[in-house]
């Protein structure tokens, strides 16, 4: 079989400081998904914003990461990475700048919008991996990458706490951290990564942008406000509703263009609709994991029974930290592990780490130990997770769809994100104590947090099974056409389509 992958091994380094450049911007990219947690109540009381107002500061993040990370992740596959990089990367600057400025609520959120598009670095980056790594080494390289988006989210909590204690906290200080990073990841892009080799050109199917843009709007911004909206509010219900015919609509609109912004072969292609499915889990469990634990420590214990009456900073860094950081060293684990025994079965033993993180804060969340040594395993679990989706990805589709099939994932793994926050949400809040201390806001029944860190549990359980009988190899006949369109001709298994799919 012919292999999709790039030709011209003379510019195949490996060098360890591309890998450790496209880290860095894919950290960035996942700091501005969090970054903005520890300080809402902050801008809500400095912008005399409602609680309504001041959730579109992330929910504008969440639907702007949605609509342009699988355009511009197709946008470089046709017009070359690197271009598309450092536009999306000046994007991002504008926006951090525009937010470090602003004491407008309007042009904040225009400012999220901003720092959402940047989501596409990521699956940017992953194609430069794929164009100039070696094959021998690539599961590590793109590992590496994808073991900074877990480190980023937890060190955005963490930066954000530091930067919003004192008696007068200033919430323009963390956007400026942000755009200093920004800037940093911009300058090491520029200089570091090399001119695309390969370009498929093409038209940009500007219609199946705009429906799929369209689709993702009405699907997610639903599931964000839904707590908020109402369940079976009208609103909610119509958007619902609104986005099952979009789908039916684009679906057929993309089967009949000539260069549509996504294959629909692709789209349905076993390894690729399986590893998005684990990514949606994987995403559910992770947010599970930051909202549940960040609210439960935060829970004063001689009011509530439970909790440990730790701040935000504290709640960031004694509880939190450590899983971001153990994700970070894990990262280089999960690579051998793809390399060693593929990415299947690193996508289960990852699972199976999740499923045992979360049955421990399950049934042990009263203790500071417990806490933190958990989440430490599910930092694990999360890393392997990272790991292995990439090159399940890599192994599933062409070299010319690997954007956009990456930053379909990414998409996943981002609506995944969103369900957990609103299915979390919308329990903690579903029961909460009686009798409390007049003034004292409304506080969850401790046997929330537990049926929480269940439902995490079980998505860590289905992703076992996806990984093992929903992306497990069959077998071929002579009538059945091959699944592994990435592989190259070679029988070696060192090539990184052969390292996903090995049984």
């Amino acid at each position: 079989m012919k292999s999709s992958l790039p030709t011209a091994p003379e510019r195949r380094t490996g060098s360890l400081s591309l890998v450790l450049v496209l880290g860095l911007a894919a950290m960035v990219v996942s700091m501005m998904q969090t970054l903005v947690v520890p300080i809402l109540g902050i801008i809500q009381n400095d912008l005399g914003a409602t609680t309504a107002q001041v959730s579109w500061v992330t929910t504008a993040t969440l639907l702007s990461a949605a609509v342009f990370t699988p355009l511009l992740g197709r946008f470089g596959d046709q017009h070359g990475t690197k271009p598309t990089l450092l536009g999306v990367l000046v994007v991002m600057v504008a926006g951090s700048v525009l937010a470090a400025t602003t004491s407008s609520m309007l042009w904040l959120i225009v400012a999220r919008v901003l720092q959402g598009a940047a989501t596409a670095i990521f699956p940017l980056a992953l194609s430069v991996l794929r164009q100039e790594v070696e094959p021998a080494r690539l599961p590590g390289a793109m590992a590496l990458v994808s073991g900074t988006l877990g480190f980023g989210s937890g060190l955005a909590l963490v930066s954000a706490g530091l930067l919003a204690q004192g008696a007068n906290p200033d919430y323009h200080l963390v956007f400026w951290l942000a755009a200093a990073l920004a800037i940093a990841a911009l300058v090491a892009v520029a200089v570091a990564v090399p001119a695309p080799r390969t370009r498929t050109g093409g038209r940009t199917d500007w219609l199946g942008a705009a429906g799929l843009a369209l689709l993702l709007v009405l699907l997610l911004l639903p599931i964000s406000q839904g707590h908020t909206w109402g369940w079976t509010s009208a609103r909610t219900l119509a958007l619902f509703a609104g986005a099952a015919v979009t789908a039916v609509v684009w679906v057929v609109v993309e089967r009949r263009v000539r260069d549509p912004l996504v294959d629909m072969k692709m789209f349905v292609h076993r390894p690729v609709l399986f590893t998005n499915l684990a990514g949606l889990l994987v995403g559910f469990a992770m947010f599970s994991q930051f909202i549940g634990v960040s609210y439960l420590v935060q829970t004063p214990a001689e009011i509530a029974g439970y909790g440990f009456g730790a701040s935000v900073l504290r709640a960031s860094v004694v509880y939190l930290l450590p899983s971001t950081l153990v994700s970070l060293v894990a990262a280089q684990f999960g690579g051998m592990l793809v390399r060693r025994i593929g990415a299947r079965f690193t996508l289960a033993a990852g699972a199976l780490f999740g499923v045992v993180g979360f049955a421990w804060l399950t049934f042990a969340h009263d203790a500071t130990a417990s806490v933190i040594l958990a989440g430490m395993v599910i930092g694990i679990a999360i890393s392997f997770g990272y790991a292995a989706m990439p090159a399940l990805i890599v192994a599933g589709v062409p070299h010319h769809q690997t954007g956009i099939a990456n930053g379909i994932n990414s998409i996943s793994r981002s609506t995944g994100s969103a369900i957990g926050s609103a299915v979390i949400t919308s329990l903690l809040a579903s029961k909460t104590l009686d009798n409390l201390p007049p003034g004292t806001p409304a506080l969850p029944a401790e046997s929330q947090y537990t049926l929480s860190f269940a439902l995490a549990g079980m998505a860590f359980v289905l992703v076992i099974g996806v990984a093992m009988v929903g992306l497990a190899t069959r077998r071929r006949t002579p009538e059945s056409p091959a699944t592994d369109t990435a592989a190259p001709s070679s029988d070696r298994d060192t090539t990184p389509a052969r390292l996903a799919v090995k049984a």
